[in-house]
């Protein structure tokens, strides 16, 4: 089976599916991988403790938004179940179970890009710590997840501030044009060592992350990464409503 590589991924909001450009970038990096058996993510929405995966079967959509016309609050992506993955993953790590949990924005939001059929099995998983050592320790341990043809992806920001949103803008600040930059050099160069200590060392930091949880998915994929020779590159990239960075991520 081909290995697929790990990924993250900026997911936008509900605004993103009218945005065709970015829907299109999304859609043309889905068609460049090989196919998923299925999908593993983890979003910055679900933030719990100890680590836990959703629903196994399709159930309701969880619309984590506010303020946004009533048709986003309407949308579906029915994507098959992966009980399969969910018992797989549970021989790698100790890990509970939602079975209440649906799919919250940072997963189904990209993925109706990516996989508009929502004909690929999807499995959402919590992000049990703000550690990133941890984190990189988890990925690292579902790794082999990627020869059995699974997609590893982490769905959040690497920039990422509500209070500094500015739609009409086409440039980031350079708070976070310095952060992006900073992360993208050691994200290239995989540094985990540097990376792991980016709210100490990291420029802009303060700016670009007022919390922390949008960027905390990124480390997940990473460290299913790191123990292998192969590339790292940034599908996409550029500004969204002036305080958001799109760039995202592949290793492998």
């Amino acid at each position: 089976m081909t290995t697929l590589p790990s990924i993250f991924v900026a997911h936008g909001a509900p605004p993103l599916l009218e945005d065709a450009a970015w829907m299109g970038e999304l859609a043309r990096w889905a068609a460049s991988m090989p196919r998923p058996k299925s999908i593993l993510m983890m979003s910055a929405h679900w933030e719990r403790a100890p680590l836990a995966v959703g629903a196994t079967k399709p159930i309701p959509l969880v619309y984590d938004f506010h303020g946004f016309p009533r048709k986003f609050y309407e949308m579906t992506y029915r994507s098959p179940g992966a009980p399969e993955l969910a018992a797989r993953i549970g021989e790698l790590v100790p890990l509970q179970r939602d079975e209440e949990r649906g799919l919250d924005h940072g997963v189904y939001t990209p993925l109706m890009a990516m996989f508009p059929k929502a004909d690929v099995p999807v499995l959402q998983i919590s992000v049990p710590t703000s550690e990133p050592r941890a984190l990189v320790e988890l990925g690292r341990k579902l790794a082999p997840l990627r020869e059995e043809g699974v997609l590893l992806a982490g769905s959040g920001f690497i920039v990422h501030n509500l209070r500094a949103m500015n739609p009409g803008a086409e440039e980031m600040p350079a708070w976070a044009r310095e952060f992006d930059a900073w992360v993208a050099d050691k994200v290239g160069r995989r540094d985990v060592e540097t990376l792991v200590r980016y709210r100490e060392l990291a420029p802009g930091v303060g700016m670009s992350l007022p919390t922390h949880e949008h960027f905390l998915p990124l480390f997940f994929a990473l460290g299913a990464s790191i123990d292998r020779e192969e590339p790292v590159t940034f599908p996409i990239d550029g500004v969204w409503f002036g305080a958001f960075t799109k760039r995202s991520v592949q290793f492998g």
